[in-house]
């Protein structure tokens, strides 16, 4: 049965700090709730991906570039110009770089390589290339690790750092603050630290899957993915072990600038 109003209201003293604290408490707890789940999702990792869901325009990420723009954090330039980004990822050098900056070269198209320790302690004088015929030099990460299971900022700035300074010491000067989460794995604390740092993120907006040394794709198979799926703003992650990629960059190129589009840097996108 419902307590008339005024009686609620002349409930005894005792009854209501008891009730008060019940509540006090209760929302308490929650909030303690609350920030744990903050405090884990935080720390979650998650993989980058994508879904073509038209050809000819940009995917759906399982990140917004407005969220990711909080860390300092890219995937697409939002455009309806036809800009292209290059991007490379160099885990170690299998005999192909040199084809794909010669195919660089000759359509004028800049390129961001992002190198690991291992490429640039083998393969110094392609590094040295890179920087010398225009294209920049990001930061994969010294051992490649899963970056999202390192907690400590002082872990996670050691593996970034410790390339910086051999790139330095290798090529006399700086290394560009541009970061690429290995395997594209990573989590909200990873991007805070990363941007704490000076770093800027970048995954991508067009890829295929090119890594696999000894199941290559055909060029058909390439061609089938990379024409259909360019856009405007697209920064595509390609890598520079595979042997189809140096075979195809040269008509690859040609034919996304027959189809209106040009190349850009990444400095263009992140205004840096």
């Amino acid at each position: 049965m419902k307590l008339p109003y005024k009686k609620i209201f002349h409930t005894s003293g005792s009854l209501l700090l008891l009730v008060s604290a019940y509540f006090i408490g209760q929302g308490i707890a929650r909030l303690s709730a609350g920030d744990a789940v903050i405090s884990a999702e935080s720390t979650a990792s998650a993989n980058w991906g994508l879904s073509f869901q038209e050809e000819g325009k940009p995917p759906v990420a399982n990140a917004s570039a407005s969220y990711l723009s909080q860390y300092d954090a890219y995937y697409i330039e939002e455009t309806e110009e036809k800009k292209i980004y290059l991007t490379f990822d160099c885990g170690f050098e299998s005999g192909c770089t040199p084809a794909i900056l010669d195919a660089l070269k000759k359509h004028g198209a800049p390129a961001t390589f992002f190198i690991v320790g291992n490429y640039l302690e083998t393969s110094p004088n392609l590094v040295k290339r890179m920087v010398e015929e225009g294209h920049t030099v990001g930061n994969h990460t010294y051992h490649h690790p899963d970056m999202s299971k390192i907690s400590t900022r002082e872990a996670f700035a050691e593996e970034l750092q410790s390339l910086e300074a051999l790139y330095e010491e290798t090529v006399g000067q700086p290394m560009a603050k541009y970061y690429r989460p290995p395997q594209g794995i990573y989590s909200e604390t990873n991007l805070q630290m990363a941007h704490d740092l000076g770093y800027q993120t970048f995954f991508w907006s067009l890829a295929y899957v090119d890594w696999y040394q000894d199941d290559q794709p055909t060029k058909e198979e390439a061609f089938a993915k990379l024409i259909p799926r360019i856009h405007p703003g697209a920064v595509v992650l390609l890598h520079n072990t595979s042997q189809t990629n140096a075979d195809i960059l040269d008509e690859l190129l040609t034919r996304w600038e027959e189809m209106g589009y040009t190349f850009h840097p990444l400095s263009e996108l992140c205004g840096s």
